[in-house]
């Protein structure tokens, strides 16, 4: 692929005079146009890599925003050129850590890039530690649209927090609650 150095320079999030130099440095590859522009001339890294989409929702309830997110990321591929052998959608919380689609993704050796739309529909929490993990093994999570305000996914953190706390803090009750009546029958001797 060619870009203007304007675009790389955009697409790096960088100012022009970066781009200029890595090219008097010989950190980019150019070509001169005919008219004698210059054009940055990237390979396409993921052309020989197998890339695979997932996309999750938190309920059912939102199954139709589920295939549009997968919807978008696959266009997305398709406008990187990238070549997707795998589309994995899922319903579950970003909290649950036991996702079985999620966890058979991870774990195929074969899927060199893992494409989400935001870093919270895969996980909420060790993104950082997952990156580590596969980056072991060449392999990596490519997210369409980082978080863009830290405030605002902090608060989303915070609200997912609470939410399992308090999830979890009715479920030992729950459990209390039947812990006690065993007791209580095994006491009666039922």
């Amino acid at each position: 692929m060619e870009y203007k150095i304007s675009e790389y320079a955009r697409m790096r999030d960088v100012c022009t005079r970066t781009v200029w130099n890595w090219i008097y440095n010989g950190e980019l590859k150019t070509r001169k146009t005919p008219t004698g522009r210059i054009k940055i001339v990237i390979d396409n890294p993921y052309k020989e890599k197998t890339v695979a989409v997932y996309a999750r929702v938190s309920s059912s309830e939102n199954k139709d925003n589920l295939e549009k997110q997968k919807d978008r990321l696959v266009s997305f591929c398709n406008a990187k050129g990238y070549k997707v052998a795998q589309i994995v959608t899922e319903v579950g919380s970003g909290l649950n850590d036991k996702r079985p689609k999620l966890e058979k993704l991870l774990e195929d050796k074969s899927i060199d890039v893992i494409v989400v739309e935001h870093k919270d529909r895969l996980c909420r929490f060790g993104l950082n530690y997952i990156q580590k993990l596969l980056s072991l093994n060449n392999r990596e999570i490519e997210i369409v649209n980082p978080a863009e305000d830290d405030k605002e996914d902090l608060v989303q953190d915070f609200v997912s927090i609470i939410t399992s706390f308090c999830a979890r803090i009715y479920g030992q009750r729950r459990s209390k609650r039947k812990t006690e009546k065993l007791i209580e029958q095994l006491e009666k001797g039922e």
